[in-house]
């Protein structure tokens, strides 16, 4: 900015005056371009300003004067100025010479500088051009070492796809070493021809581990469907072989009389699997090879480190639920009674593996999965075992069916799978099974019935004795007899109880397996049942269809049901014993004899035939003179021959027959003779008889009171008092019409209290008809000729008032 001068503003002012009169411009316009001009300010606005009003004229005047105002200044200045510029001048050319000195100094000094500096120049340039070219080598030795980095990674993975489908993980993590290198790298590398192949290497690498390993999970997914099977039935195997221990611990303790609870938990799986591969190995190394679970890991860890372990999860259920399905087809082809192991073993072993499978995998399945296939199989398996079961017509059969489920239901569960739908199957078929039980032991007892002679049984050895007799407990005696041993019974007997001892096993068995609720309480109705329904409805419908039996078959009939009475205890023990109940329960809650239906039609089929052989006998009462002269002495013929028969029958059956059934068969028998002698008396070809008669009849009566002393003799001896009197009550009522018959005042009958005391079992109209056919022998039909005007016999008179008093009540 131009320094003010003194003046500028007069001359300003005047040649802004002298503008103003030339263009007469406005004192205001003209003062700030004066004021700006002096400032050293931009004159552009003015200039634009000017240009704008179409008026440049009065501006250029106006700067023209302001030029011509600046150069009188300059030179009035310069005239001030003028003697100090000629001293300045003369101060230069003074010192002109002192400059040239001190400007030859500097060169001299530039010289000398310039040659002392010229090796430092030389190695200042080398040594940029050595920094240079080392910066080249390090970018060049870093992008090597990087190759060279990148290409070892690559033959590492190389190296490891190689090595097979071990080396996939480790091959992958090189790849992916490549890829971070790549994508992390700050500068391209220097070929791009590397660049470009190991950008296509890192997917191919990985597309194709991912190939190799569903090769590998493919293979075993196919190899392990296979082993499932066998891992299965080792699985199940062992669970039958903890159940036989169970059993044998609990036999040993049974002598305790203690109900003793054992639990076998079993082992893990992981005994499962070392004991499906131990077994495998000695049959096959390939199959052993199936229980590895290696390949599905490394399968699952594959997928992982490629980011598709979602997809891979999804991928392996899917699958398995695949091979489910299609193990459910293994019962299409074949029956299920033979396809019933194969299937139950498969679907065992499927859920070990998924069992194992859950609890290593580490996460490739989850509990809500494994539960939702387990569900589908349990679906599956109930619906397959209830159409079976209906159709099956087979206990044996439908036990073998049961007792697979139940070791299945019991593997099941050691691994926490829940098995309440397969227990119910199992317990829902439990009156079925029975069924179909009860039926083939009513063919079998019937065959054994039909089978039998009803001959006492003979046992040559000791063996016999203890399969037939002490096996059953039905020993009379804990002596052993000397063999030969003829046996009570006939071997109808062991054979019954042979049928209810396999009956009442095969029950606990089922029960045991899975029936459920109280076993001892089912198997115990289910004993009833067979008891019931088949040994006592069988024996029954022997007896009362009579097929031909002889008394002494029928004898046997009875001895045998007698025995029976002590199986049937022997029944209930072991039932307890199998089931584990305490004896001292068995025998607080003992029932009634179960089969007292077919006991009571054996000892009447018995009766009915002995009074048929008495009756035989007694039709031999018509050679009995009714109007004899003299009285038999030994009685009549009929009553010697009975006589002898039942000394004889009681001989026999006293080696068969309890002492108690014996008594009550004589029993009735002898009642039975009481009846026929009133029927004798009653019978319509007696018309009439005399004392004489009667007399004998009092013999043979006499004879059968004897028989009936010397047996109640036998029975007192044995125990049982009320024998005696009760064998002779059974001849009561024939002892009484005999008595009364042959008594001095027959009308004593009319007595109440007598008739009470000595004739109470006698009926009165009987006693008519039997009082109007006796007649003394003094009296014949012409008798009254000859006796007209003599004193009539009392006994006579007192008959003849009986029979009228008793004509009278009838």
């Amino acid at each position: 900015m131009r320094r003010k001068l003194p003046g500028d503003a007069p001359l300003s002012a005047a040649r802004a005056g002298h503008a103003s009169s030339a263009s007469a411009p406005s004192e205001a316009d003209l003062a700030q371009l004066s004021a700006a001009i002096a400032a050293g300010e931009d004159l552009g606005p003015f200039v634009r300003r000017a240009f704008a009003c179409g008026r440049p004229e009065p501006l250029l005047a106006s700067l023209r004067g302001a030029a011509r105002d600046r150069e009188a200044e300059i030179e009035e200045l310069c005239r001030a100025h003028f003697h100090d510029f000629i001293r300045a001048v003369d101060d230069l050319r003074s010192l002109l010479a002192d400059a040239d000195a001190l400007k030859g100094s500097l060169s001299a000094s530039h010289s000398v500088l310039l040659s002392s500096a010229a090796p430092l120049l030389a190695s200042l340039e080398s040594f940029l051009a050595a920094r240079l070219l080392a910066g080249n080598l390090s970018s060049a030795l870093a992008s090597s070492r990087r190759c060279v980095r990148l290409l070892a990674l690559a033959a590492r993975a190389n190296a490891h796809l190689q090595a097979g489908n071990h080396g996939l993980y480790l091959a992958l993590r090189a790849v992916d070493a490549i890829d971070r290198d790549l994508a992390s790298g700050s500068e391209l590398l220097p070929l791009p021809a590397l660049r470009r192949m190991l950008l296509s290497v890192v997917p191919a690498v990985r597309a194709h581990a991912e190939r190799e390993i569903s090769r590998e999970f493919s293979d075993w997914m196919v190899s392990i469907r296979a082993a499932s099977r066998h891992l299965g039935q080792v699985a199940i195997g062992r669970s039958a072989a903890a159940r036989q221990r169970q059993e044998e611990l609990r036999s040993k303790h049974r002598p305790l009389e203690g109900c003793i609870t054992l639990d076998d938990d079993g082992v893990g799986d992981l005994d499962d699997f070392a004991a499906a591969a131990a077994t495998a190995d000695a049959a096959d190394g390939a199959a052993a090879a199936s229980f590895d679970l290696t390949p599905l890991y490394r399968a699952m860890h594959i997928h992982q480190t490629l980011a598709l372990g979602e997809r891979f999860k999804k991928y392996y259920l899917e699958n398995r639920k695949l091979q489910l399905t299609s193990d459910f087809d293994v019962i299409a082809a074949t029956p299920f009674l033979e396809s019933h192991q194969v299937f139950f073993s498969q679907i065992a072993g499927f859920f070990i593996v998924e069992d194992r499978v859950f609890r290593t995998g580490g996460g490739l399945t989850s509990r809500p999965d494994v539960d939702a296939l387990w569900d589908a199989a349990v679906g599956k398996m109930v619906s397959v075992m209830e159409d079976n079961f209906s159709r099956m017509q087979t206990a044996n059969h439908l036990l073998l069916i049961t007792d697979y489920a139940a070791l299945l239901s019991a593997t099941m569960r050691r691994y926490g799978y829940p098995v309440g739908m397969l227990l119910d199957v199992l317990a829902k078929h439990r009156d079925k099974y029975h069924d179909l039980l009860l039926a083939d032991c009513r063919r079998q007892v019937a065959e054994a019935l039909a089978a039998d002679k009803f001959d006492q049984m003979l046992m040559r050895k000791e063996y016999e004795y203890s399969m037939n007799v002490l096996a059953f407990g039905i020993q009379s005696s804990d002596i052993t007899p000397a063999f030969p041993y003829v046996a009570p019974f006939s071997c109808t007997v062991p054979d019954i109880c042979r049928i209810v001892r396999s009956f009442i096993e095969d029950s606990v068995s089922f029960m045991a397996q899975g029936g459920g609720g109280d076993t001892y309480a089912a198997v115990k109705k289910y004993l009833g049942r067979i008891l019931s329904e088949v040994v006592d409805a069988s024996i029954q419908k022997l007896v009362d269809s009579g097929s031909g039996l002889s008394v002494s078959q029928a004898m046997q009939v009875a001895a045998n049901m007698s025995v029976m009475e002590r199986a049937c205890e022997f029944f209930t023990r072991h039932a307890a014993q199998l089931c584990g109940v305490p004896l001292r329960a068995v025998d607080r809650g003992r029932r009634d004899f179960p089969l007292r239906r077919s006991r009571d039609a054996a000892e009447a089929l018995l009766l009915r035939l002995l009074c048929a052989k008495v009756d035989e006998f007694m039709r031999q009462s018509d050679g009995v003179n009714w109007m004899a002269d003299d009285a038999p002495p030994g009685g009549n013929e009929y009553a010697n021959e009975v006589i002898i028969y039942l000394e004889t029958l009681t001989s026999t059956a006293q080696q068969i027959l309890p002492l108690p059934v014996l008594r009550r068969v004589l029993v009735a028998v002898l009642a039975h003779i009481s009846e026929r002698i009133i029927e004798l008396f009653l019978n319509d070809s007696v018309k009439r008889f005399n004392a004489n008669a009667v007399t004998g009849i009092d013999t043979d009566l006499k004879m059968f009171e004897t028989f009936a002393e010397g047996m109640s003799s036998l029975f007192v001896d044995s125990g049982q008092e009320s024998a005696k009197n009760e064998m002779k009550a059974a001849l009561v009522e024939a002892r009484q019409l005999v008595n009364l018959l042959m008594s001095n005042s027959p009308e004593t009958f009319l007595n109440p209290v007598i008739r009470e005391k000595s004739y109470n079992k006698l009926d009165y109209r009987k006693v008519a008809i039997i009082s109007e056919k006796f007649r003394d022998t003094s009296e014949s039909y012409f008798s009254t000729f000859g006796t007209r005007g003599a004193r009539q016999n009392p006994k006579k008179k007192s008959l003849d008032t009986l029979i009228k008093r008793l004509r009278e009540a009838s």
